[in-house]
């Protein structure tokens, strides 16, 4: 399991991933409302990990990390289901997705 500093510079990464397929999601014409439901959700939820953190409640972190997972994959299923997507917004959340899941493997939590 990574040091407390380590997993607080793992969340600061995922929150840049969140942001920028928020600012994506701001700049694409057409965004299905799932998938900009998803990432509010995956945003309002960052806005809330630090007290989740600071707490080092192992099973609110560890809700919270896979609450994000299921997120950040519904939000890849729908790039993968609408053509009509920016290559970028594509890409904005196939990064943050993969944050979801580095975060996860590194703090060791199962499905």
């Amino acid at each position: 399991m990574l040091q407390t500093n380590d997993i607080q510079h793992r969340f600061h990464l995922l929150e840049q991933a969140i942001g920028q397929a928020a600012q994506a999601c701001s700049a694409e014409p057409y965004i299905p409302g799932e998938l900009r439901d998803s990432i509010q959700r995956l945003d309002r939820q960052s806005d809330t990990a630090r007290e989740v953190l600071l707490s080092q409640d192992q099973l609110r972190i560890q809700k919270l990390v896979r609450e994000m997972e299921r997120l950040s994959e519904r939000a890849r299923q729908v790039c993968i289901n609408v053509p009509r997507l920016s290559a970028h917004m594509r890409s904005a959340v196939n990064y943050m997705h993969g944050q979801v899941m580095e975060l996860k493997r590194d703090m060791r939590i199962s499905s």
